[in-house]
């Protein structure tokens, strides 16, 4: 385990592989931490350098005051790949961390070869939905979504097994703090005009049954792009790297090596 200290804010990160590899920048949702991509994991190519970590005020980085805004995501994530001498990567970002994948491309293009977004958009949901569940959490904590954020990550079929305790535990697990900093940071952005300037390779990848960011939507944010592409998962929510982790790997795989990155 690794700590970086950026003054405001330490972060906690992760590197597994080759110092020589190549990077790929995993970037996780709201309400969870780096063990998101676990389990696509054995279903990646060897000799990656692959680079995990917990955004502010999730897992095990600290907890600044709230509330957060998307520079600060995205500064926290250029400050970190900067620290680790990262350039031209791969980035992977799932729903807020495909926000900050956005953010990231258009601040700073030299650190960033192609990315995927998955299971996000450039503008996710209406100020009033994220007032609404600042509020909730404030009143009841993160305990008080718990169960309404599973139907939106899940399919039925997956909410019907034991692992969804594992997941319901990851969110209630964070910090309300750190959960209401990046809902007001997400409440906050709109992205479609920055994305509409990217020209980077893009992989697109939504879960057909995602109830908080639909396949229509990622498309749309997707098709901001030109030449990129968009995959549905099936049988699959808002984290398909948990649900479908085989089928994930193989399509991350397969981009990688369409752009020249394994």
């Amino acid at each position: 385990m690794n700590m970086l200290d950026l003054g405001d804010v330490r972060l906690h990160y992760r590197v597994d592989g080759p110092d020589d590899g190549a990077t790929v920048v995993f970037a996780n949702s709201l309400g969870t931490d780096l063990r998101l991509w676990d389990p696509i994991l054995p279903y990646l190519p060897e000799g990656l350098r692959i680079i995990r970590y917990d955004k502010r005020g999730h897992g095990l980085s600290s907890c600044p005051p709230h509330p957060y805004s998307m520079g600060a995501l995205v500064t926290d994530a250029e400050r970190l790949l900067d620290h680790l001498d990262v350039r031209e990567c791969v980035f992977v970002g799932l729903s807020i961390g495909g926000m900050i994948a956005q953010g990231l491309a258009v601040k700073r293009l030299d650190l960033i070869r192609a990315m995927v977004l998955s299971n996000t958009a450039a503008k996710i949901g209406t100020p009033d939905i994220w007032s609404e569940r600042i509020r909730d959490v404030e009143k009841g904590g993160i305990e008080r979504l718990a169960d309404a954020v599973m139907e939106r990550w899940f399919s039925r079929s997956f909410r019907a097994t034991p692992a969804l305790e594992l997941w319901r535990n990851m969110l209630t697990r964070q910090e309300d703090v750190g959960y209401i900093g990046c809902s007001a940071a997400i409440s906050g952005t709109d992205f479609y005009t920055a994305t509409a300037s990217l020209r980077l390779p893009t992989l697109g990848i939504a879960g057909a049954e995602d109830g908080s960011t639909p396949p229509d939507l990622v498309r749309e944010t997707v098709d901001l792009i030109p030449g990129s592409q968009f995959h549905i998962i099936r049988k699959a929510g808002h984290l398909p790297c948990v649900e479908q982790p085989e089928e994930y790997g193989a399509i991350l795989t397969r981009f990688l090596r369409e752009v020249g990155h394994v």
